[in-house]
């Protein structure tokens, strides 16, 4: 029997604040004549994080921010099983919406008026979780620094070691799923691999990176358990104030920082080199983590 392959699909509630509440957007697709959460198939080797933000904006030419990982939608669509990652985002921006034959009609209705609305019950599910959410008050996108060959090989101090090849491609990917955060800011631990990673996003966004010794890894005679604070410390700071921040750490603090942030006391947060997280914060702490 041959393997059922999956249909793998992104897409998100995009939102925006009114003096009358919070309003989602929908569209119309008149080739089924529903109204549904904007949503598109992943293309090959796409991140679903990139492709729930692509889609969004081609259905409904809003640009927004990812925030909150909501539930997936799992359904069958043509006798085929599909899932569809969806991301909350904030509306940032938009242009003058063209009505097409996949999409011709968008509209920005209340939540509860959303819910009542689409077509699928999976849509209004995911909905109904984003309506539980408390407001997001800062987003923060954290990488570990990229591959820089071994520590045991470079004759050098440590804090020049520099990105190899590996590494300057994982820079490139780190910098297109920074760019989806429209950060207002980057930061970096100090050593020069953690800088190097985010220069392509520094390149891409016009945006100069500022160092910060709060995100470095143990130096001699610090301990451990001080720089895990002092990294949980910072990501609270940046992500205040309604921030987008992009963040290069390393990998011996990342997990205990966010051990800490989270109170999940024994969950893997292990970062690969040029892997990461969204972290969405709330008024109340860190909000929600999503590796990246």
């Amino acid at each position: 029997m041959a393997e059922v392959t999956e249909i793998r699909a992104a897409g998100g509630v995009a939102w925006r604040p009114t003096p009358a509440g919070v309003e989602v957007c929908l569209v119309h697709r008149p080739r089924y004549g529903d109204w549904s959460l904007p949503k598109g198939k992943l293309e090959p080797a796409e991140h679903p994080l990139v492709a729930a933000v692509r889609e969004v904006a081609e259905e409904t030419d809003v640009r927004a921010v990812p925030q909150v990982r909501l539930p997936s939608a799992h359904y069958r669509s043509e006798g085929q099983p599909k899932v569809v990652d969806y991301w909350s985002m904030r509306a940032v921006a938009k242009g003058g919406f063209q009505p097409g034959t996949e999409v011709d009609e968008v509209c920005w209705l209340g939540v509860d008026e959303a819910i009542r609305l689409v077509s699928y019950p999976h849509d209004a599910e995911v909905l109904a979780a984003f309506a539980a959410l408390p407001p997001v008050t800062g987003t923060v996108a954290l990488f570990r620094h990229a591959h820089a060959g071994k520590r045991g090989t470079w004759s050098g101090p440590d804090t020049a070691r520099q990105l190899d090849a590996e590494g300057w491609a994982q820079a490139r990917a780190v910098a297109a799923l920074v760019a989806l955060v429209r950060p207002t800011r980057l930061v970096s631990a100090s050593p020069r691999r953690c800088v190097q990673t985010l220069d392509p996003a520094a390149a891409q966004l016009d945006l100069p990176i500022e160092i910060c010794g709060d995100l470095d890894e143990p130096g001699p005679g610090q301990q451990h358990d001080e720089r895990t604070l002092a990294l949980a410390a910072r990501l609270l700071e940046l992500a205040g104030a309604d921030e987008r921040v992009a963040v290069c750490s390393q990998g011996k603090v990342i997990p205990g920082a966010l051990e800490r942030l989270t109170g999940r006391v024994g969950e893997d947060f292990t970062t690969s080199k040029g892997g990461g997280w969204l972290l969405a914060f709330a008024a109340d702490g860190l909000l929600s983590t999503e590796r990246l």
